[in-house]
């Protein structure tokens, strides 16, 4: 039976009266999407969209991936929650997983549902570990859309309380193309990094608790670091026993070409934490240590939803679905694709400032003659691409970023299509 929608104007109205205005949304004209399969979307009047963003980085396995859906509805149908203060088995085997796929001797988890959570939870488990709650964190990063969260995001636009919690610097972040220290790569010898150890220095006790960072900044605009740059803030860290955080949260999973974005950088973390691809769309976050450090954290600290046993399925399910079809190796080759046209483009076009980002979160940042940010060009683009049945993402400082972080299911022809469609809209503006 079709199933009659209400619409997108409906719904704007009807957010306008009961939803917080802090809840905006893409699109001058945005559609109501109703339905997914795969790498595609459908809005309320049938019309189909090759979607290159999944979510904000959430749908790595695709919309409805049926692997995934069956095994999340034989769980919902048996158990679906009784708390983690029982015992389960999805959620030791998913954490017996998380022990196999992540980096190094990381190993004991603590399963929550947001982001936001699992950031909220590293900090802590840093500052229990370290016994000092200081934090340094890049300028540019997101973390999450709790107190603390905003607190050590350096993006005005996200942080809505304006009197953050204190003991929180900030250092400069890794933005090559416009280096916050005027400087060029690697003439520069990693100077943002070193930074970080003047900050110590300086600003803290001398010891602080953790270090947070992104491996890619998703929001900042795709900001990627240069080779080396982890290696040097992990050996500065060393020197005043401040544990290294990474946010995987937009990063894990296969995206990069690799499981996790900070495998890229040969190093591995202190505490990571990770969310969105994890559930494919089911709502479960995750914090994982390595024992020395998970073993100081005693004190009780259950999480009601966290690890239940249907988000808990999702997880397994993912894990299993991106390791039998290499979705990894698919990462890597489709982003060497659509990061090779890109490059081709931005010799084509000059308002394409620069290209970055690595396997399948990729970024183009759009500049106007002076180099000055082009948000208004890039929204003009994302809205054409729309009504062309493209769905491509937004970030940036200055909103000028066209970010794609597409479901790591795509194909080659869905690649080409992309780079096609983005050169014939730029080739009518050029004109």
């Amino acid at each position: 039976m079709e199933k009659n929608y209400i619409g997108a104007q409906k719904i704007i109205e009807k957010k306008k009266q009961f939803i917080m205005p802090c809840l905006g949304h893409f699109y001058r004209e945005p559609r109501q999407f109703v339905r997914g399969d795969m790498q595609y979307l459908f809005d309320n009047e049938g019309k189909k969209y090759l979607d290159m963003y999944a979510g904000v980085s959430v749908i790595n396995c695709g919309h409805c991936n049926k692997a995934i859906t069956e095994k999340i509805c034989e769980q919902v149908q048996t158990l679906q929650h009784v708390c983690n203060i029982y015992l389960t088995e999805n959620f030791v085997n998913l954490a017996e997983k998380l022990a196999a796929v992540t980096p190094g001797n990381l190993k004991k988890s603590f399963f929550c549902s947001t982001g936001s959570e699992a950031t909220e939870g590293a900090l802590l488990t840093a500052a229990v570990y370290t016994g000092n709650n200081e934090i340094i964190a890049l300028r540019g990063g997101l973390h999450g859309r709790t107190k603390l969260g905003m607190s050590i995001t350096g993006i005005n636009m996200w942080r809505t309380d304006k009197n953050p919690v204190g003991g929180i610097h900030f250092a400069p972040n890794p933005y090559c193309y416009r280096c916050p220290l005027g400087k060029k790569y690697p003439e520069c010898d990693l100077s943002c990094a070193d930074m970080t150890e003047d900050i110590i220095k300086t600003a803290t006790s001398g010891r602080p608790g953790a270090f947070i960072a992104e491996p890619i900044q998703g929001n900042a605009g795709i900001v990627t670091p240069p080779a080396g740059y982890f290696k040097r803030i992990k050996e500065i860290l060393a020197k005043y026993n401040t544990l290294l955080i990474i946010d995987e949260v937009q990063t894990g999973f296969g995206r990069t070409g690799k499981m996790f974005a900070i495998e890229n950088y040969g190093v591995t973390p202190d505490i990571m934490c990770m969310a969105k691809a994890l559930g494919n769309g089911a709502p479960i976050s995750a914090f994982i240590a390595s024992e020395e450090i998970a073993d100081r954290y005693t004190s009780p600290g259950a999480s009601t939803l966290g690890g239940n046993p249907v988000s808990s399925a999702a997880g397994l399910a993912v894990l299993n679905y991106i390791e039998e079809h290499r979705l990894c190796d698919n990462a890597k080759e489709r982003g060497e694709q659509l990061k090779g046209g890109l490059l081709a483009l931005q010799k084509k076009y000059p308002v394409i400032g620069d290209v970055r980002g690595i396997g399948l979160m990729l970024g183009a940042e759009f500049i106007k003659a002076d180099g000055a940010p082009d948000p208004e060009l890039l929204d003009d683009l994302l809205e054409e691409m729309k009504d062309k049945g493209f769905i491509v993402g937004k970030n940036g400082l200055a909103r000028n970023v066209m970010a794609f972080q597409p479901p790591l299911v795509i194909s080659a022809q869905n690649v080409d299509d992309t780079l096609n469609m983005l050169d014939m809209l730029l080739g009518k503006k050029a004109k």
